[in-house]
């Protein structure tokens, strides 16, 4: 028998408070009725003694404190689950929106999933390929990595988020078939939501994607709960389906800051710049979702995107962030105001992983010689600006009057790339083989003599000036 709570004790913003209530767990489903009949739902937050605290999902505008009914379900909130997922669109708990109707569920489970255990991870190996060249040669992707990208306002994250949707792929004969993507849109406002939509219908991507969107106009508690119901699908399509999923999330920083005032309206202490003391523990049990397991077929990669805000890279968000995941694509305000797109620095941006998941028996044999030779290469490239600055271009020495050109080549042939424009890994990586010779041979010190005998076709030493 289920017991009906008549009566409220507090309403602050979207929180309930009810006095005298015991038998409740943490997370705890609740149905909220109003005096005229109408249901709402919400969980709970917060346990002190026999006072308990929910968070309404639809909003507290015209609840009443005498009248308003609650009754608790005695289940946490779930996700149901199955291969029907692919090809829908889902608000930020879960319920349809694209007017198709409910799921036929295979199973419904918790959406509050654990971590994977580190004892029954294994380590994550062979690329996922995005068809951007400026990631998959210099900061590649590896399947079961979290990989986030650092933006900033105005920069063309969604786009590119977009654009890896489309494009992305795994290595592997057969596995192909067997990728999908999850993406999980947080904040966002109606016409992103619409471009989406738009984007993955028209050029077929839909169909293998699982698609969850937050409007901004959205509860904060949707907000919060739309990770976890999307690592929810990619969890099950991963290790009980057996698909290769990627889950791209956008936009962390929308979640931390519903976070932060979820945090407040609790009346908890403030840490760094007004952010909950838990956020790093928070954001962990999200990323640390991602992986593979000992025994499973699939694996769920995880392309956080994030916002800085100021660009500040030491912000707590993208510093806890980057504690946590292997690595980051940091954007570059800079290229993006040559009109580069994507704008993605290649200097700051780095793949923990990419070692361990590309050449011998993943990629080409030259894949990470070409990758350490580029990065060595253009950091030099900055070193020349910095004194044509100085001392002006013309007064430049040959070699640095070289890299000058390199360094533009680079980022206006390699970096720069169409939004619709997918190209191939050998494509890729022969085009940074070309622009490495560019310049003179004995300037390449990260390859071998071997593997530059098979791919320079720049000036010799005995040439040079």
């Amino acid at each position: 028998m289920r017991i009906e709570y008549t009566g409220l004790a507090e309403i602050n913003g979207s929180l309930i408070a009810l006095d005298g209530i015991s038998g409740v767990s943490y997370d705890e489903l609740a149905e909220i009725t109003l005096r005229d009949g109408s249901r709402r739902h919400g969980r709970v937050i917060l346990i002190d003694g026999n006072r308990v605290v929910l968070e309404v999902f639809e909003g507290t505008s015209g609840i009443d404190l005498k009248h308003t009914g609650t009754r608790f379900l005695g289940k946490p909130m779930t996700l149901s689950l199955s291969e029907e997922l692919l090809g829908r669109v889902f608000d930020g708990t879960g319920r349809p929106i694209d007017g198709l109707g409910e799921i036929y569920a295979e199973e419904k489970r918790d959406i509050n999933g654990p971590a994977i255990n580190p004892v029954s991870r294994e380590y994550p190996k062979s690329c996922i390929l995005t068809g951007i060249s400026s990631i998959d040669a210099t900061c590649s992707l590896i399947r079961g990595q979290k990989l986030p990208i650092f933006s900033g306002a105005g920069l063309a994250h969604n786009e590119l988020a977009a654009q890896i949707v489309r494009q992305a792929h795994v290595i592997g004969q057969g596995d192909e078939a067997k990728f999908v993507i999850v993406f999980c849109a947080m904040g966002i406002k109606n016409d992103t939501a619409d471009f989406f939509r738009r984007d993955f219908s028209e050029s077929g991507a839909l169909g293998r994607t699982v698609m969850f969107l937050n409007m901004a106009s959205d509860p904060i508690i949707e907000r919060i709960l739309a990770p976890r119901c999307a690592l929810t699908a990619a969890e099950y399509l991963a290790f009980d389906r057996g698909y290769h999923v990627l889950v791209v999330m956008t936009d962390m920083t929308f979640y931390c800051e519903a976070l932060r005032e979820f945090s407040s309206s609790k009346g908890e202490i403030p840490s760094r710049k007004g952010y909950p003391s838990y956020m790093y523990s928070d954001l962990a049990s999200i990323y640390e979702r991602a992986g593979l397991i000992h025994g499973k077929p699939g694996s769920v990669t995880l392309m956080p995107i994030l916002t800085m805000p100021g660009d500040d890279i030491s912000h707590p968000i993208p510093d806890l962030t980057g504690y946590i995941t292997e690595g980051q694509i940091v954007l570059s305000r800079d290229l993006a105001q040559k009109g580069i797109y994507p704008p993605v620095g290649i200097l700051p941006s780095l793949s923990r992983l990419m070692k361990d998941g590309t050449g011998k028996g993943f990629t080409r044999d030259d894949h990470p010689d070409l990758s350490n030779q580029l990065f060595a290469s253009y950091s030099e490239v900055s070193s020349a600006r910095s004194l044509a600055t100085v001392i002006g271009e013309d007064e430049l020495s040959a070699r640095d009057k070289l890299y000058l050109q390199f360094g533009n080549e680079l980022e206006h042939r390699f970096i720069n790339q169409g939004m619709y424009e997918p190209r191939s890994l050998d494509e890729t990586l022969d085009m940074g083989w070309r622009l490495l010779s560019i310049l003179p041979r004995s300037e390449l010190s990260r390859v071998s003599d071997k593997v530059l005998d098979a791919h320079y076709t720049g000036r010799q030493s005995g040439n040079e000036q």
